[in-house]
């Protein structure tokens, strides 16, 4: 017998994590001073935009395994801010800079400003535990 390796395609894959960036960052903004669950939902949006980087680079190998190497070059030129968002997020989170993520999640969002989520989302509350994943990295 064979193994799935997954029943997600790349695209909804980066869709539900946009969309759970999103809302974590909703949250996040909505808080008055920095805790605990905003160590996870912080932590959470690096998590997930270095899963949507994963994903973009899953896509344009399959792209360029095919000969569309110019599609793969403009995907990856399209969610190249993912990485160097998550980077600086990361940064930012390491050194207990608030200010600096903060203003990190207001680029993240800009760049995400496009995306909908509506109030009767399915998407649950991912980021639990996501700041001690974060920190056994």
């Amino acid at each position: 017998m064979t193994t799935i390796k997954g029943s997600e395609s790349g695209a909804t894959a980066r869709n539900r994590m946009s969309k759970s960036i999103v809302l974590a960052i909703r949250l996040l903004m909505r808080q008055n001073a920095p805790d605990a669950s905003s160590r996870d939902l912080a932590a959470y949006v690096v998590l997930a935009l270095e899963k949507i980087s994963e994903s973009v680079e899953t896509s344009a190998v399959a792209w360029e395994k095919r000969d569309y190497w110019l599609k793969a070059d403009r995907f990856r030129q399209e969610w190249a801010w993912c990485e160097h968002s998550a980077d600086a997020l990361a940064r930012a989170l390491r050194a207990d800079d608030w200010k600096s993520a903060a203003q990190q999640l207001a680029v993240i969002g800009q760049r995400l400003s496009a995306v909908e989520v509506s109030e009767n989302n399915r998407l649950g509350e991912p980021w639990k535990g996501a700041w001690e994943t974060f920190q056994r990295r």
